[in-house]
Parts: C-alpha cells; sequence; structure tokens
C-alpha cells in the first residue's frame, strides 16, 4: 500500500467512533452474563474434586496430600495448555475456542465418576484441565478487545464473579452430593451444572467485532512470550497472581480436613457448606474495579494482601466463628487481588493481550497447585497451622512485591519532576 494511503488509512482508523461495548448496550450485558455463565461451568469443573478430598481419602485409603493430586492435576494441566490455548484462539476465534474448551471439558466431565483409583482419576483430572485452558486462556483477551476500557474493570469483576460463583457451587454441589451418595454422584452433579452453564454461555455470547485473525506462528509467539516476560510491570502482576492463588490453594485445599477434625468434628454435609463464603469473593470481584479506581492499583493491592493476612491469623483460633470469619477475609481479599491484578494484565499489554493473559494465568494456575500440594503436605505434617504458614510467607511476598513496585513509582515521578524543574 502506499505511504499516502497508510496515513490516510490510520487517520480515518484515528476519527472512527469507538464501537466497544458499553454499559446499557445490549450486547454488553450479553458478553457479561455469557462470561459470567462461562465462568461458573470452568470453575465448577476445575475444583469438583476439592470439597470431596475428605471423601476421596477415606474411600481410597489416601493422605492429604495424595488426595490433593485430584485437585492440582487440574490446575496444572490448565496451565500447561494456556499458551498453546491462547494460540489457538489469535488463529480460530475467542468465541469458538472458548466453546470447544468448555464444551470439551464437560464431557471429560461425565467419565470421572467412573473412574477406578487415583492413578485414572488424576490421569482424566489432568486432562480435563487441558481441555479447560481454551476459556481462561481467552476470556481475558474477549473482553480486552470487545469492551471499551472505561468499562473493563467492572466487565472484569463481574467474570471473576462468576469465577467465585462456580468455584462455590462445584464445591457445594459436589460436597453436598458427596456427603449425601458418595464422591462419585458428588463428580457426577457437578458435570451436569457445567453442562447447564456451558450451554447458557453459547446461546448468550456475541460475536467478537474487534478480533483479528492472525495465523499460529510459532516464532512470533515465541516473540510474544518473551516481549511479556521481559516487562517489569507484567511480571510483577504474574508474581502477584500466582502468590494469591498459592494462598487460596493451600486454604481450600485442607479446609475440610480441619473442620472434620478436633476440634470442630463438622459432618461431611456441614463441612462441604463451608464454601459458601465465595459469595464474599462475588462482591469483592465485583467492586475491585471501585476499590483500584479510589485508591489506585497499589493501593487496592495492599488492601487485598493485609485482608488476607488478617484472615490468615485469625483462622488460627480455636472458635469456629473465628474461623469462619478468617476464612471470609481470606476469600474477599484473594478475589479483590485477583480481579486487580488481571484487569490491570488486559490494560498493559497493548499487544499479544490474548498470550499476556495466558503467562497471567500459568503464573496463577502454578500457584494453585503449587500451594496447594504445599498446604496439604504442611497440614499432614503439622496441621493447620502448616496450611497458613505457607499462605503467610505467600502475601509476605505479595508485599515485598507491591512495595518494591510502590517505590519505583514514587522515582520515576521525582525524576520526572526533576527533569521538568531543570528544563
Amino acid at each position: 500500500m502506499p505511504a499516502a494511503d497508510t496515513r490516510a488509512s490510520a487517520a480515518s482508523d484515528a476519527l472512527a467512533p469507538d464501537l466497544r461495548l458499553r454499559p446499557g448496550h445490549r450486547d454488553f450485558r450479553r458478553s457479561n452474563l455469557a462470561l459470567f455463565a462461562a465462568g461458573i461451568a470452568t470453575f465448577v469443573l476445575l475444583y469438583s474434586t476439592q470439597g470431596l478430598l475428605p471423601l476421596l481419602s477415606a474411600d481410597l485409603d489416601l493422605t492429604p496430600g495424595q488426595a490433593s493430586w485430584t485437585a492440582s492435576a487440574a490446575t496444572l494441566g490448565l496451565a500447561l495448555a494456556l499458551l498453546p490455548a491462547s494460540a489457538l484462539s489469535d488463529r480460530f476465534g475467542r468465541t469458538a475456542v472458548m466453546t470447544a474448551s468448555v464444551l470439551a471439558a464437560s464431557v471429560i466431565a461425565l467419565a470421572l465418576p467412573f473412574a477406578p483409583g487415583l492413578g485414572t482419576l488424576v490421569a482424566l483430572r489432568a486432562l480435563q484441565g487441558a481441555a479447560l485452558a481454551g476459556l481462561p486462556a481467552t476470556a481475558m483477551a474477549y473482553l480486552a478487545e470487545e469492551v471499551h476500557p472505561s468499562a473493563l474493570a467492572s466487565a472484569m469483576g463481574l467474570y471473576v464473579a462468576g469465577n467465585s460463583i462456580g468455584g462455590m457451587g462445584g464445591r457445594l454441589v459436589a460436597g453436598w452430593a458427596g456427603a449425601a451418595w458418595g464422591w462419585r454422584w458428588g463428580l457426577a452433579t457437578s458435570a451436569l451444572l457445567a453442562l447447564a452453564a456451558a450451554g447458557a454461555f453459547r446461546l448468550l455470547i456475541p460475536r467478537a467485532r474487534h478480533f483479528r485473525r492472525t495465523a499460529v506462528d510459532a516464532g512470533a509467539l515465541a516473540r510474544t512470550v518473551g516481549r511479556h516476560l521481559r516487562d517489569p510491570l507484567l511480571l510483577r502482576l504474574y508474581a502477584l497472581g500466582m502468590l494469591f492463588m498459592a494462598v487460596f490453594g493451600a486454604v481450600y485445599t485442607t479446609v475440610g480436613f480441619r473442620l472434620i477434625a478436633a476440634p470442630f468434628h463438622l459432618p461431611e454435609s456441614v463441612a462441604a457448606s463451608i464454601f459458601v463464603v465465595y459469595l464474599v469473593g462475588t462482591a469483592t470481584s465485583a467492586g475491585a474495579g471501585r476499590l483500584a479506581g479510589r485508591l489506585g492499583r497499589r493501593g487496592a493491592l495492599y488492601v487485598a494482601i493485609g485482608c488476607t493476612a488478617a484472615g490468615l491469623l485469625l483462622s488460627l483460633s480455636a472458635s469456629l466463628a473465628g474461623v469462619l470469619l478468617g476464612l471470609v477475609l481470606i476469600t474477599a481479599g484473594f478475589f479483590a487481588g485477583h480481579a486487580t491484578a488481571s484487569s490491570a494484565v488486559g490494560r498493559t499489554a497493548t499487544h499479544g493481550r490474548a498470550q499476556a493473559s495466558a503467562l497471567y494465568l500459568i503464573a496463577y494456575y502454578l500457584g494453585n497447585s503449587l500451594g496447594g500440594t504445599l498446604g496439604a503436605d504442611a497440614y499432614h505434617a503439622v496441621g493447620w497451622p502448616g496450611s497458613a504458614a505457607v499462605g503467610l510467607t505467600a502475601m509476605a511476598l505479595a508485599a515485598g512485591v507491591t512495595l518494591y513496585a510502590t517505590r519505583r513509582a514514587a522515582a520515576a515521578r521525582r525524576t520526572a519532576v526533576a527533569s521538568t524543574l531543570a528544563a
């Protein structure tokens, strides 16, 4: 194309109205509801075994660490498949990959209740996690492309809220059904719930209007990933996602074991109901954008870290009320931190958004696998204080990352002021 034509095209693009979705638009509501349903389906499936871990341990004669692999295998499989899934979404489209992902994972879920033992169950869970990767790898890129920047934080918050509803619903439904009829029926019930949510997603999701298809190029993918991994801000956001999720993995992998043991001795069905505190995550995710708008991104992260750490300390209480309040604070802090960091990734990456989102989620789900495994082993060794110590260590590291960013920002402002005065 001649240079004059190129300049004319660029000028035309600059003058064209921004047609990305905003609040009040019908497709904005549909996209939010669709991604909300997709989050439910994804997290019902991803954490379906977590509410069943004590039942699995008792039925298959497993330690907490061994049983935790049924949860960690899914998040590990998801983490490893995220980058390939993001590349496929660049080639075949965001909505196509999200739809195929959630439907394939739901079909695999139907096979889980028939697993003869731990080995088969872990293998199927890893395969299911890999199948699920297409949705989280693509959802943030879809929102960043289709939603106006002024509404992105709220849209991302609602998507994360759907994640929290799915995480809660999967654990509750599986836990209640498992307590009544055994862990196999718990998994079957989760599969049916996820299929219903996947169907709602497919019916609601609007056609992508701003997606631009690109060929899958391994070299270009490697270069894009390399650029993201050299971006200091993105690296800090990835670290924060990993550290927040390590806390969540450690806590929610082991809290069921704690509640059915001394001094609480809760029935399995009541212990499974603890996941209702996910409703706190729904509210804090949806409000994270407003919190960041009022305090700034780093201010919101400090609040999230402090809330999570306070909850971990409170959870050491021998009082059931203290433990429950601690879980509420942990859940609120986690979801506020995750929503803040994940929305910042979408704004920071101006190119290769799907890969930037995938790298964030790789760190995030590796944090879940690492935190869940370390937390379960620490619980097996010394009880709940071990799981809490894993979480507090992660929050101390998150505070260090955020403080480093604060000091860099302050130094940059001082340098800018000095340059202005010198001029």
